[in-house]
């Protein structure tokens, strides 16, 4: 019967204590602050602001969409597999080349760049140099591994295994390139007929064009 008042006023101590509210509470000192359960937050956020509100819904829609699309799941899937797998590749790296080459620490990360190059230039037909100088707007927050498709990423993993293992057995760089840029072409072909990704993944804005491997 208060609340109709203009002079009524409720705080969120008493909010608490007249309900049993939960997940809000009020605290006084010098890290006081009134604190609430994220759900409790995002509502009143989006009753004070309008642009919090559409936010949320457009958050809430991509979410759905990305659920909702096998591609995406399977491409991220994929994603992590290679990832994982460059972790066997320079592991590689670090105990077979160089301790050849003698590279100083602070330019190690020169080689390591340069071999992950040399997939990219057997698989995607660039260097990430070359894709970046060619995708400039993409490449601010991509690089050409984030654009692969699913079959290029299940080759990449392949070719990273590989390679570690020509490393270990001493193969120079051009003949594990000549050997990669084959395995890469023969298992994209492979791939391809076999029909398993005719999609490309989908990118928000400017979608790159495809290079040819």
């Amino acid at each position: 019967m208060e609340a109709g008042s203009n002079r009524f006023y409720l705080s969120v101590n008493q909010f608490v204590e007249k309900t049993n509210a939960i997940g809000l509470f009020s605290k006084a000192g010098r890290y006081g602050g009134t604190y609430a359960h994220r759900d409790i937050a995002y509502n009143f956020g989006m009753w004070l602001s309008p642009e919090f509100f559409l936010l949320v819904i457009k958050e809430i829609e991509r979410l759905k969409a990305k659920e909702s699309d096998p591609l995406l799941i399977e491409w991220d899937i994929k994603r992590i597999l290679s990832k994982t797998n460059y972790t066997i590749h320079t592991d590689a790296i670090r105990d077979n080349i160089l301790p050849v080459l003698s590279v100083e620490k602070t330019k190690e990360y020169l080689v390591y760049a340069s071999e992950a190059d040399m997939l990219n230039l057997a698989l995607f037909g660039c260097t990430a140099k070359d894709w970046e100088e060619a995708n400039p707007q993409l490449s601010k927050n991509m690089n050409i591994r984030d654009t692969a498709t699913i079959n290029q990423l299940v080759v990449l993993s392949n070719m990273e295994s590989y390679n570690s293992e020509l490393i270990k057995q001493g193969a120079g760089r051009q003949v594990r390139y000549n050997i990669l840029r084959q395995m890469a072409q023969d298992q994209l072909e492979s791939l391809k007929r076999s029909h398993i990704d005719q999609e490309f993944r989908k990118i928000t804005g400017n979608t790159p064009s495809i290079l040819d491997s």
